[in-house]
Parts: C-alpha cells; sequence; structure tokens
C-alpha cells in the first residue's frame, strides 16, 4: 500500500510525498510541465514532463554490525514522461528513467540502473478504460535476479468516482521498486 499526497503548486508544476509500506519506503518528488500538447498557431505534438524523486528505505539496517550511512537508504530516480494524446480515448507515453541507488545488495551489481518504460490508455466506453505500461531495463544496468515490470489495469468512472483495478507483477510502488526492483514472473503467476 502507498498513501500519499500531491499538490499542484502551478498549471506546471506539482509536488508530493509518500509512504508505502513495502520497504517502508518514503518518498518526495517534483512533477514539472516542460511543454504541452497544442494544436492550433503554435502547435506541439508532445507533451513533456520532467519528474525527479527521492526515495528513503526505512527498514532496519541488515547488517547493524558494520558501519551503516543513513545516505545508504536513499535512491534517486529522474525521468521524463513524452505523451501524446491521439484522440478522446486513446493516449501513449515513453519514460526513459535512470535511477541510482548509494547501496545496492551485491557488489557486481550496478547503482546506476537505466529503464525506458512505454504506457499507453485506451477508452473501451464513456465510463471504462484498459491501462497498460511496461519497463524494459537495460541490461547492462539490471539488478541481478530482477526482470521487467508489466502492469494492466483497469478505470472504472461511476460519476464522481474511479475505482481502479491495477495487475502487476511489481511488489513495490515507487519507481526505485517497481522499475528496478521487480522479481515477479506473469508466466509464473506471480501477479499481484
Amino acid at each position: 500500500m502507498r498513501m500519499g499526497i500531491d499538490y499542484g503548486v502551478t498549471r506546471y508544476l506539482m509536488v508530493g510525498i509518500g509512504r508505502s509500506t513495502f520497504e517502508k519506503t518514503y518518498d518526495g518528488y517534483l512533477k514539472l510541465k516542460i511543454l504541452r500538447q497544442s494544436s492550433g498557431k503554435r502547435k506541439m505534438p508532445v507533451t513533456i514532463s520532467y519528474v525527479p524523486t527521492i526515495a528513503l528505505k526505512s527498514l532496519k539496517y541488515e547488517d547493524p554490525n558494520r558501519k551503516n550511512y543513513y545516505t545508504s537508504r536513499l535512491s534517486f530516480t529522474h525521468q521524463l514522461i513524452i505523451g501524446r494524446k491521439f484522440s478522446d480515448g486513446t493516449s501513449i507515453q515513453l519514460m526513459p528513467t535512470y535511477i541510482h541507488q548509494n547501496l545496492v545488495s551485491l557488489n557486481k551489481d550496478p547503482n546506476d540502473m537505466f529503464a525506458i518504460g512505454i504506457g499507453g490508455r485506451q477508452k473501451l466506453t464513456k465510463r471504462v478504460s484498459i491501462n497498460v505500461e511496461y519497463y524494459y531495463q537495460l541490461p547492462d544496468y539490471k539488478l541481478a535476479g530482477t526482470t521487467n515490470s508489466l502492469s494492466v489495469g483497469f478505470d472504472i468512472e461511476t460519476g464522481g468516482h474511479v475505482f481502479q483495478l491495477h495487475f502487476t507483477n511489481s511488489q513495490g510502488m515507487n519507481e526505485r521498486t517497481f522499475i528496478s526492483g521487480t522479481k515477479g514472473k506473469w508466466e509464473k503467476g506471480d501477479v499481484l
């Protein structure tokens, strides 16, 4: 579970904080809209946003006998979201992502990871849509034992509320955990 608060400071800036029960993680982020899709005189074919995130894993130290640093708990994510709305019912986005973890489990594991995400939304009816998101981790920057994240969801609008059903192979709910830390495999029934 993740509980968070998001606030739109301006039309182009959003801030947010949250806490996830998975790995007892606290996170904070900014979302800055750089370009906005538009038509007409100043035609812009896509919307581009930049999202930097910082996350703090607050679990107890795995080895309390060694020197542990507070900064070892931190990870940072930088993401561009490049999206296009093709019609009232169809949207697609690309998400190039960089993740840095100050401390990884094994010496051979990379501290820096790169991934490219693709997501889409298609309305099925006026009130129901399907959403799909997939992150491909670049092989040279992938943690051992992890797999790519794939999520499928449905939004059901009821006139004032939106109910969401999401199915994924990722246990975590912040970028570090679901992009670079997914261990579940759909083909083995690891669906959450």
